[in-house]
């Protein structure tokens, strides 16, 4: 009998999965954190037989090759990815065992073009495929990260993979995605769900409900949008075999060190929620909530490699911080300090603020000299619905944008008012005058 443990990383969109027999496990795609699955295999007394990873990932540091070397586990990686470490070559149709459970190794290139899909069998259970990037619930995954030269080609393969699983599996066959739960990897925002089979994704998936390949291409193209810059970071890692983390909490530092630190224009980031970082916070420091996309963002928006120091209420908020900033690469912090904005103020002058504001509160100011609107979000988000005379600046491209925008008062909204919450401590870092939109967008349709 098949089981199937699911390890979600919702901060990144992922699941990772372990599968086994009760005895023998099959982990596949597992991230840099090991902790939670080598804890998730002794409480269930598994022993890990194989590692497999779908594919070279874009948006996290895999922890494959740490999780098979402190497990003795083999390795699973696609004979065609060019590595630095020793791992078993995959091809496909290969035959891979785990005790009782069957792995088939299916080639499904298109969000890489490496790309693998793992059918697990085991007796009269219904069999699993891990699809990775490939066939995701209600979609599929991006097939424009290798190289945008080639999205065309890649996007051709990946409809075929698709069809492939569809043609080649049984409608109960389970469809277990490593992206699609909010990740950048996948082609469309439209995906998601708790669980899915073969058949099902014949009903719902856009892949296999267009019978035309040209016209999915086409779409399937046209829609694609941006996705965070640190992505081109994960694959070099992840071909080196990246080693273990440290996960423990850093030493804090000093005020003194703190203010030094944002002298030298450092980035010093505030880990608390933005709805207290607009009532107080120390001048000249980011707010990034930790209750959201945390590292996507930090990775997305901070030079890759800066010097960077966190801010939290507490050593647990710090070290979940760092949990989150080791799964794309950022091993490092240069300093960490806990304490309230008043604290670390301390002889200093009191914590900055900005107002905090709806869009009811917009309606009554909107067309005053020195009010300017500003929305923070996507281009693909401002072309289907933007209020008339703002300002555009998309958060990934804000940094760049300053010396471009209008003078007056800066109104900043996105859709959630957890992206415009970065852009407005960004935006009075440097210099300007804010008021932070914490809405729905859907409430500002009496303005549109």
């Amino acid at each position: 009998m098949i089981q199937v443990d699911v390890i979600e990383t919702s901060e990144l969109g992922d699941r990772s999965y372990i599968a086994h027999d009760g005895t023998s496990a099959v982990v596949v795609d597992p991230q840099r954190d090991i902790d939670r699955v080598l804890d998730l295999l002794a409480s269930r007394n598994l022993t890990c037989v194989l590692v497999l990873e779908t594919h070279i990932h874009n948006d996290y540091v895999t922890g494959g090759h740490e999780l098979a070397r402190r497990t003795g586990a083999v390795y699973g990686v696609n004979a065609a990815d060019d590595v630095s470490f020793e791992r078993r070559p995959l091809r496909d149709g290969d035959l891979l065992d785990a005790g009782s459970l069957r792995v088939r190794v299916i080639s499904t290139p298109g969000h890489t073009d490496t790309h693998l899909a793992y059918v697990v069998e085991a007796g009269p259970s219904a069999p699993v495929v891990f699809t990775g990037g490939s066939l995701l619930f209600g979609s599929v995954g991006r097939t424009d990260l290798v190289d945008p030269a080639r999205t065309h080609e890649l996007t051709h393969a990946q409809y075929r993979s698709a069809h492939r699983l569809a043609h080649e599996l049984t409608d109960e066959t389970q469809v277990m995605p490593t992206h699609g739960f909010g990740s950048f990897c996948s082609a469309s925002a439209n995906v998601g769900g708790v669980s899915s089979t073969i058949g099902d994704q014949k009903q719902q998936n856009d892949a296999l409900l267009e019978t035309d390949e040209n016209a999915f291409v086409e779409r399937l193209v046209a829609g694609l949008t941006v996705y965070p810059s640190y992505y081109a970071q994960m694959g070099v890692r992840n071909r080196q075999g990246p080693g273990p983390v440290d996960l423990s909490t850093p030493e804090l530092t000093e005020p003194d060190e703190l203010h030094r630190r944002l002298l030298n224009g450092e980035w010093v980031v505030d880990l608390r929620d933005r709805t207290a970082y607009a009532a107080g916070h120390v001048p000249g420091t980011v707010s990034i909530d930790l209750g959201g996309q945390f590292s996507t963002y930090l990775g997305w928006l901070m030079p890759w490699g800066a010097e960077l120091t966190l801010i939290g209420e507490s050593a647990g908020q710090i070290e979940e911080a760092r949990r989150q900033l080791v799964r794309i690469g950022i091993d490092e912090l240069d300093a960490a300090l806990v304490g309230t904005p008043a604290e670390l103020m301390a002889e200093r002058g009191l914590p900055a603020t900005y107002r905090k504001a709806s869009f009811a509160d917009l309606a009554e100011v909107l067309g005053q000299p020195g009010v300017v609107v500003l929305d923070v979000r996507r281009d693909d988000e401002r072309a289907a619905s933007h209020l008339p005379g703002s300002a555009h600046a998309p958060l990934h491209r804000l940094l760049d944008s300053l010396d471009t925008l209008p003078e007056g008062r800066l109104w900043v909204h996105c859709v959630s008012g957890y992206r415009s919450a970065i852009a407005a401590s960004l935006l009075q870092r440097a210099g300007r005058e804010v008021v932070w939109i914490a809405d729905d967008y859907t409430n500002a349709a009496a303005l549109l």
